[in-house]
């Protein structure tokens, strides 16, 4: 089934428009919303001028802003006339060591990626349930399979729980008519990424995002991308030790 119009948050920079501009690419309309919205409407000027024939529409959205959040989404669904797929993308990987005197950098990354990610879930499946079908995607992480010490710690709890929520939600609705897909990125290129040690398993932005496209596109129910090498190393870090998995934090 082809989704023709697609809403993504976070889209203003890294995995976020990278998906943007893949499925543009694709002739696909998009909602696109995010805290930084003269990004978002410098994204879409770049589309457009690529992709004449397409729909973009932008809005600003704090995904923290609760209350915003099914505001929003109706008024992109409204000026795109209906939405097919929604890609639950926004996050944020502020951390520090548990116990360590930074709760709030903790706990803002409990909120943003899981909390939030709640919100938009809600708001996403009573779009669908009203339209009568729907594809829900879920970009979690490869970290949500496994407890992460040192400060990944709730950044891997929030993605645990994102991917929990999308299992809950394939059972739910195993039937159709909506469909749920969990991503699990291993490391790509992006604002989040560009901080991290664990520098040998990152593959280039336009790698990871095709890789992404292509397993949303198949609407499988979950998919670890790039499959190599992060699909045999999730199974491996499931068995692994807690204390060793710091290695791919």
């Amino acid at each position: 089934m082809t989704r023709q119009k697609i809403l993504i948050t976070g889209a203003s920079s890294g995995l976020g428009a990278g998906m943007a501009r893949a499925f543009a690419a694709k002739g696909r309309d998009l909602a696109l919303c995010a805290r930084r919205v003269d990004r978002l409407d410098e994204l879409k000027a770049e589309l457009l001028e690529r992709h004449p024939g397409i729909k973009v529409a932008v809005a600003a959205l704090d995904v923290d802003d609760h209350e915003q959040v099914p505001k929003v989404f109706a008024e992109l669904a409204d000026e795109l006339g209906g939405i097919d797929r929604v890609i639950v993308n926004a996050g944020i990987g502020k951390g520090y060591h548990l116990g360590g005197g930074k709760l709030w950098a903790n706990k803002a990354t409990i909120n943003t990626n899981l909390v939030s990610a709640l919100v938009q879930i809600e708001t996403a499946l009573e779009m669908f349930k009203k339209a009568g079908s729907g594809h829900l995607v879920l970009i979690s992480s490869v970290l949500g399979n496994k407890g992460v010490p040192g400060v990944k710690a709730a950044y891997a709890a929030s993605k645990a729980g994102v991917s929990s929520l999308g299992e809950s939600l394939r059972a739910e609705y195993a039937k159709g008519p909506i469909r749920v897909t969990v991503i699990e990125p291993g490391y790509i290129e992006s604002e989040m990424t560009a901080k991290s040690a664990t520098t040998m398993l990152m593959v280039d932005n336009e790698t990871g995002v095709k890789a992404i496209v292509d397993a949303i596109e198949r609407e499988k129910g979950r998919a670890v991308v790039p499959r190599w090498p992060w699909a045999p190393l999730v199974q491996v870090m499931r068995v692994m030790p807690p204390r060793m998995t710091k290695r791919f934090a």
